[in-house]
């Protein structure tokens, strides 16, 4: 009698827990996204660079690049895109090492918040942060020549696919800072992981241009898989493959991270 009586209490707190934590997540990611609204610099100079590389690519290397059966404006958005989330997830790190260093980690322990508050306010704000900056992109990349040529939900899909796979890496990031010494270190750790899986990828030649033994390795790894998902969902082809290929590196990757991450907070915390 004790247990059947015991299980539904046993839930309820489980219930009033989660309510907990999401209620301290959405908390700190309010103020995380209030410290982007106070320093707007921080979200300008993140959407100028992307805007750069559009402008970069569209007016500068695309002439010389050839791309069979896609106009490059169009070949090369998809790309962008993906860069833009995978550099900018980068920002997870920075802030999480920035915020162990000047204490505030400290303070947010002394609260009775949800350990995970910290990790999830963090990563959801930078990922609305990352939000506004793929917008922001799509509307330079319409202006400079960009089509969608599936449909509208096509290339809404194509984003969420693109933001789930940002959220993934966030919490690899999260990870990254929570080991890393200040802001700075945690940039310079990121750096070598970054330039391999984003220009050895489809973001923006083919990858039949490359040498064989690189394709093997640009085919097959996670920003080509979300590239080329997002790219048929805005523009064309196959999808189903390429949708859930891209779908388990991102489950796979928040799978592995998310409990790698909280424990690493709880050790340093």
């Amino acid at each position: 009698m004790t247990s059947v009586t015991s299980a539904p209490a046993q839930a309820g707190r489980w219930v009033d827990r989660l309510r907990w934590a999401a209620s301290d997540g959405w908390a700190l990611t309010k103020r995380s996204l209030l410290h982007y609204v106070r320093v707007p610099q921080l979200v300008f100079f993140a959407a100028v660079q992307p805007i750069m590389f559009v402008l970069l690519f569209r007016y500068v290397f695309g002439g010389a690049i050839e791309v069979p059966g896609f106009d490059y404006v169009n070949y090369m958005m998809p790309g962008i895109f993906a860069q833009t989330v995978v550099f900018g997830a980068t920002a997870t790190a920075v802030g999480l090492a920035d915020d162990m260093q000047k204490g505030a980690i400290d303070r947010f322990r002394s609260l009775p918040t949800a350990r995970s508050a910290v990790l999830v306010g963090r990563t959801t704000a930078d990922l609305v942060r990352l939000g506004f900056s793929v917008g922001l992109m799509t509307i330079v990349g319409f202006l400079v020549g960009f089509r969608i040529e599936t449909s509208i939900v096509g290339f809404l899909a194509g984003v969420a696919l693109l933001m789930l796979f940002a959220y993934s890496l966030e919490w690899g990031f999260a990870l990254m800072g929570l080991n890393a010494s200040n802001a700075e270190a945690a940039q310079l750790m990121a750096f070598p992981i970054l330039m391999p899986l984003t220009f050895a990828s489809s973001a923006f030649v083919p990858v039949e241009s490359m040498p064989d033994w690189l394709q093997v390795f640009t085919r097959n790894q996670p920003v080509s898989v979300v590239i080329d998902a997002s790219r048929a969902l805005m523009l064309g082809g196959p999808t189903s493959e390429l949708v859930t290929k891209s779908l388990l590196w991102s489950i796979g990757l928040i799978l592995l991270f998310v409990p790698l991450a909280v424990r690493q907070y709880r050790r340093r915390t």
